[in-house]
């Protein structure tokens, strides 16, 4: 029997050392691919051009986004619902896509009518002047037909994406284009003193950061610009979804906003105040309309530090009010969606009260 039991000892430990030996290769093979995938994390949160560049290619292939020269020949005549447009109007020449539109409500552009500056979304990456944000509701070219047909020229702004520019230079762009139409809005019969500025996702961010330049000086420092409007001549803010506490934001959207910002998820304290502009607000900031939907939770934060300064404006928050969550920018489907008509609506009477 105990020879038996010496044979059975003997014939085991192979076997032994074979599993542990097996366990081994796993446990390597596993931490091989552990650190293979957070070196590959690593890399691509500290370069995030490398996915945003991938989605470009994807949506763009060879096809630029970025250009000194218009997309498009210019047009200066009436468009098929009546309305009369002029586009592709250099604003600047420092970087690309330095161009605008202005559209007025029919031909007779010489009336005296509140103006209206609009920047289109595509999370710094994609979109343009012409063609909205594809990241959202693609209605917002008709979004703004009907802004128009309310009795406002609307100015649709271009500016610079990544990789060719980062923060915060469509900021430098956009105080460009406001001083290039003061300086030309008796050629095109502009109202400067009665002006409402709109952006819709990344240019909502856009117009989000110019209320606090325009109303806040130690903002407009910090980020190095001199605002070509004073205060008084900004009557209303439209901010249509704009993403803006950084650090509540999902993976995806700090992948977009860390690009635009600096190349990298990791932005530092100084960064983020830069960027998010509800740390700036102060109680002169802009009578504001908050639409949220995708990015109900920043809409929230703002309005509620809007609330806390006694500052005039309203939140539209579909989600809060009717329990309905709704796409991204979805005020922009305002033709075909009862609650964004409605949205649409509540907006438009808000600004109209500050404009007419």
């Amino acid at each position: 029997m105990e020879e038996q039991a010496t044979m059975q000892t003997k014939t085991d430990k192979p076997k032994k050392k074979l599993k542990h030996k097996g366990l081994i290769i796993v446990g390597s093979i596993f931490g091989c691919l552990l650190v293979l995938c957070l070196t590959l994390y690593f890399v691509v949160t500290c370069n995030t051009q490398i996915i945003v560049g991938f989605i470009q290619k994807a949506t763009y292939g060879d096809n630029p986004i970025n250009s000194y020269d218009p997309f498009y020949e210019p047009i200066n005549g009436k468009k098929d619902n009546g309305q009369y447009l002029i586009s592709e109007i250099k604003y600047d020449t420092e970087y690309p896509n330095s161009y605008l539109d202005i559209t007025y409500p029919n031909e007779n552009v010489e009336i005296d009518r509140p103006t209206l500056f609009y920047f289109h979304g595509g999370g710094f990456f994609a979109g343009s002047k012409n063609m909205g944000d594809p990241l959202a509701e693609t209605e917002a070219t008709a979004l703004l037909d009907d802004i128009c047909a309310d009795g406002y020229n609307i100015v649709n702004v271009a500016y610079a994406l990544v990789p060719n520019s980062h923060f915060p230079v469509p900021l430098i762009q956009a105080n460009r284009a406001f001083a290039y139409i003061q300086e030309h809005a008796e050629e095109y019969h502009l109202n400067i003193d009665n002006v409402v500025i709109m952006g819709s996702s990344a240019g909502a961010i856009i117009t989000s950061q110019l209320g606090s330049i325009i109303t806040n000086s130690e903002y407009a420092d910090l980020l190095g610009i001199e605002p070509s409007f004073t205060p008084q001549q900004i009557k209303a803010v439209i901010l249509d979804d704009a993403p803006l506490d950084y650090e509540a934001f999902s993976f995806a959207t700090k992948i977009l906003v860390g690009n635009y910002v600096k190349g990298s998820i990791y932005l530092n304290k100084n960064e983020i105040k830069k960027y998010n502009n509800i740390k700036s607000l102060t109680t002169n900031y802009p009578d504001a309309v908050l639409l949220g939907s995708e990015y109900r939770h920043d809409m929230n934060v703002m309005h509620e530090e809007l609330n806390k300064l006694g500052c005039e404006h309203i939140l539209i928050d579909p989600y809060a009010e009717r329990g309905e969550t709704k796409q991204h920018c979805f005020v922009a489907s305002e033709r075909v969606d009862p609650i964004a008509k409605d949205a649409f609506d509540r907006m438009m009477s808000f600004i109209n009260e500050r404009e007419k």
